[in-house]
């Protein structure tokens, strides 16, 4: 049976009227937010909420993220109906403990409230992650070059981003209303071969760098991760578990990087300026 899917995109924006503060009306962008029923072989699994601006990556993502599909070939079909707002993913085999995960519930952190199936501090990644090293150089390039990957938080606001990178290339970019969400097309981009995404071994985010951020970039294979915000203390016992360096804080020419003795090529310190604090 040959793989079927739907491309039901929408716009990941809408516009509305507004009233600004010198009492003047104007049309704005803002982001969509629209709900999606996600059942597996009819077997309802949870409810995304998402712009809705690759669905079927989306909930392939999530699936592939969860465990609950175990590899590409097993899928044989995606489609998305809006009308219903549902998701209907069939598959060659479910999880034979598919009942026990779906037991175990886990509501993480972050907006949207993402969901974690199973155990999630009992995760462990399908496969050993790469030691890949990282230059200072490179991370600064990457920064800037993720300035231009960011056109609906720019025009809406709203939104979290996530990005496959190899070293300072930026590969395949999404947003969407949750980091989650945004993660999982990309997990799922990487399966339909939506982008050349492959050789993907840093991951960027703009969210938090928390336990089940860690836990999906580790399920993707990737031992980088990247994020302009902060990190929390089970996503540095996850990441230290899986071999995972973090980059936190990572804005301009300041980061903070964790686990990464051995890894961190320190080429492009930048000069210390009168004021700054001593950090020895």
């Amino acid at each position: 049976m040959p793989f079927s899917r739907s491309h039901a995109r929408l716009p990941a924006t809408l516009e509305i009227e507004v009233l600004d503060e010198y009492g003047e009306a104007r049309r704005q962008a803002i982001a969509a937010e629209r709900a999606l029923t996600l059942y597996l072989n009819k077997r309802e699994i949870v409810t995304l909420m998402t712009l809705g601006d690759d669905p079927e990556a989306l909930v392939v993502g999530y699936l592939r993220n969860q465990g609950l599909l175990g590899a590409r070939e097993d899928l044989l079909a995606v489609h998305v109906d809006w009308e219903v707002e549902a998701a209907a993913v069939v598959t060659r085999h479910l999880p034979a403990d598919l009942e026990e995960r779906l037991g175990h519930r886990t509501v993480t952190t972050g907006c949207g409230q993402g969901t974690v199936f199973g155990r999630l501090l009992e995760a462990v990644p399908r496969q050993p992650l790469p030691e890949t090293p990282l230059r200072q150089s490179t991370l600064y390039a990457l920064l800037e070059n993720l300035g231009a990957y960011n056109a609906t938080y720019r025009s809406a606001g709203a939104v979290h981003g996530c990005g496959l990178c190899h070293q300072a290339r930026v590969l395949d970019f999404v947003e969407d209303v949750g980091r989650h969400n945004a993660v999982d097309t990309l997990a799922g981009r990487q399966w339909l071969a939506e982008a050349d995404s492959g050789r993907a071994d840093i991951f960027y985010t703009t969210g938090r760098l928390t336990s089940e951020m860690v836990l999906k970039v580790a399920q993707m294979g990737i031992g980088v991760l990247v994020s302009r915000s902060g990190v929390t203390q089970k996503g540095v016992e996850l990441a230290a578990r899986f071999g995972v360096m973090l980059i936190a804080r990572a804005k301009g020419r300041h980061f903070q990087a964790i686990h990464a003795a051995g890894r961190l090529t320190l080429d492009a310190m930048p000069a210390r300026r009168p004021g700054d604090r001593d950090r020895r």
